[in-house]
């Protein structure tokens, strides 16, 4: 996914960018950067973060850079920021989304402006410059901005900074949150509500879907009024986003408790000593199914943070999972002879969380139920690269859906499988109407379905988070939430 903060303040602004940026650590994995407008231009560093902090890339870099106003972005794509020098002047931009009809737009800029696109690794084209190439074909910052706004097919939150102050959009139907924050000496604008609170910031306001504000030490003002119609990622309260932030006036915490006590509310009595969450997205989620069931709470495997961060995923599945394993050590005496109810955020390849329950086992529980704090994941992400290295047919319910419909493999693509292999799957389409029989939680082949995969990982009994249930636990008008991931409907 990614996340972006900027400052423009009356002093200077190098260390919240740095703090105010390594805050979106969790949001990211690959690149950070930052950028700061000094006297005699930009000032920007870029770092490869997959080993390591982002706080430990920066370091050197902080005592060079000095100014009033600057951004900064985690990134799990593109190296951005990105400065530009264009017909309307030098700028800096830094990007959070994802362009799904890219190659269209480039070539209808390189029609009309004669140019080139630098290219990364296999050629792919870096979202963020090519979201400046659009801001740059505007009249002014902000037409420009519109243009972009409404020719990316995906979503595009980003910020822009010039001379005239810091240019904060959020994407076109809000896709992704975008917050303001104030203090006696400017104003800062953050992907996370709670990135600029130790820094001395207050929350202002939360940008509406495509509105453009346009921030200055002195002001924050409406230059682009915001959309009416709104689909926020509700995965950015089951798993995005951090617990502390809060999103359309909704709590990530609190949020994740009312859904887990809905949970529990859904299974009843249950004949096990403890509940458990997988660390870290699924703990409030089993705090909340603990305290309403009434079942201890425990902690069986315990996350070991001081040499392996979460920014440490290595792009190899075979690599995640294991590092995954890595990180988690179990607690003998908790674990030993004892049943669990396992709550974790989601369920996507079903992989990691398999070999978690198996961990589990080998080390003396007697019974692991898995409860999953959302729905089944029935489409790959098309807005905001949520496990953008996923293929529907990499997902457990496509995979086991193809094995229940009794569809041929054929050729296809690698996939990780609950094992640890890999093998070709089939990238054949599966009938949109077979899958809504599946996506719905009333019928007999949702039923198979959830039977199906707890054969396959081994639980012994597994429960999904009806969408409903998920949407009350969210607490916002369902007209505004993106579901997409699991019944299709953007």
């Amino acid at each position: 996914m990614g996340g972006v903060f900027g400052v423009t303040s009356k002093h200077d602004c190098v260390m919240d960018i740095f703090f105010g940026t390594d805050y979106h650590s969790h949001l990211g994995t690959k690149r950070g950067g930052m950028c700061i407008l000094q006297e005699d231009g930009f000032n920007r560093a870029i770092h490869n973060i997959e080993n390591s902090p982002f706080r430990s890339k920066f370091e050197d870099e902080l005592n060079g850079m000095k100014g009033k106003w600057g951004l900064g972005a985690i990134s799990d794509g593109e190296p951005q920021p990105l400065t530009v020098i264009s017909n309307q002047g030098e700028y800096a931009i830094t990007t959070v989304g994802r362009i799904n009809n890219k190659e269209e737009i480039a070539k209808e800029l390189l029609s009309r402006f004669p140019g080139q696109f630098m290219s990364m690794n296999g050629g792919q084209l870096n979202n963020t410059e090519l979201v400046a190439a659009l801001v740059s074909t505007g009249k002014d910052v902000v037409d420009g901005i519109r243009t972009a706004q409404e020719k990316i097919d995906g979503s595009m939150t980003m910020l822009v900074l010039t001379p005239d102050g810091l240019y904060a959009a959020r994407d076109k139907v809000g896709r992704t949150p975008l917050i303001i924050g104030k203090n006696k000496d400017g104003y800062c604008a953050a992907s996370e509500s709670f990135a600029f609170i130790n820094i001395g910031y207050t929350f202002e306001r939360e940008l509406g879907p495509a509105e453009i504000a346009l921030l200055t030490p002195e002001e924050e003002k409406t230059v682009s009024p915001p959309g009416d119609e709104m689909h926020i990622c509700t995965f950015l309260w089951s798993y995005f986003g951090y617990t502390t932030s809060i999103y359309e006036g909704r709590n990530v915490e609190l949020m994740r408790n009312r859904n887990g006590a809905i949970l529990a509310d859904r299974d009843g009595p249950m004949d096990v000593d403890y509940v458990a969450g997988v660390p870290d997205s699924g703990v409030a989620h089993a705090l909340g199914y603990a305290n309403q069931s009434g079942i201890h709470y425990s902690r069986p495997l315990i996350k070991y943070t001081p040499t392996w961060p979460r920014s440490f995923m290595p792009q190899n599945q075979k690599a995640r999972n294991l590092i995954a394993k890595m990180k988690l050590v179990p607690v003998f005496q908790i674990i030993n002879k004892k049943k669990f109810v396992l709550v974790d955020d989601s369920i996507v390849r079903g992989t990691q969380l398999s070999e978690t329950v198996a961990y589990l086992l080998d080390n003396g529980a007697e019974e692991i139920h898995v409860r999953s704090a959302c729905p089944p994941i029935m489409y790959g992400c098309k807005y905001l690269n949520f496990s953008r290295s996923v293929t529907d047919m990499e997902l457990i319910t496509r995979r086991v859906i193809r094995e229940l419909e009794g569809l041929d493999a054929g050729e296809g693509n690698a996939s990780a499988n609950p094992d640890g292999s890999d093998q070709a799957v089939s990238a054949a389409e599966i009938p949109e109407d077979i899958i809504a029989e599946y996506v719905d939680a009333s019928t007999e082949k949702h039923a198979k379905m959830v039977e199906a995969i707890r054969q396959k990982l081994k639980f012994d009994s597994l429960r999904f988070q009806e969408l409903d249930d998920l949407m009350k636990a969210v607490d916002v008008d369902p007209c505004k939430l993106c579901t997409y991931c699991w019944n299709g409907k953007g």
